[in-house]
């Protein structure tokens, strides 16, 4: 379960909430770029997994994600929500590309 601040939420099935990474402040050519101009990232951390889907047969899937993954995500993956001034993202597990390092 999530306890990041005063989330308490607890994904279901093959659901993760995942915490954004911050955006680069600067490009690589060293020019500050204006909250307009950046790109909301799609680079995360992972704060909570469900348990799996159920599969046809009544068995559950095993989630490949864990707590603390560091992941990239699809551009328009899931479900963005606000618990005070803190914004997190609930998704499908087959929503994220890929786990970094």
């Amino acid at each position: 379960m999530a306890k990041h601040g005063k989330l308490n939420i607890k994904p279901l099935g093959d659901k993760v909430i995942i915490k954004r990474v911050e955006a680069e402040e600067t490009t690589t050519g060293g020019i500050v770029l204006p909250d307009s101009a950046k790109e909301k990232p799609k680079r995360g951390v992972v704060l909570a997994v469900g348990n799996g889907r159920i599969l046809d047969d009544g068995t559950r899937s095993e989630m490949q994600l864990s707590e603390r993954d560091e992941v990239v995500f699809t551009s328009y993956a899931g479900t963005e929500i606000k618990v005070g001034d803190e914004e997190y993202i609930i998704m499908d597990e087959s929503d994220v590309l890929g786990i970094v390092g």
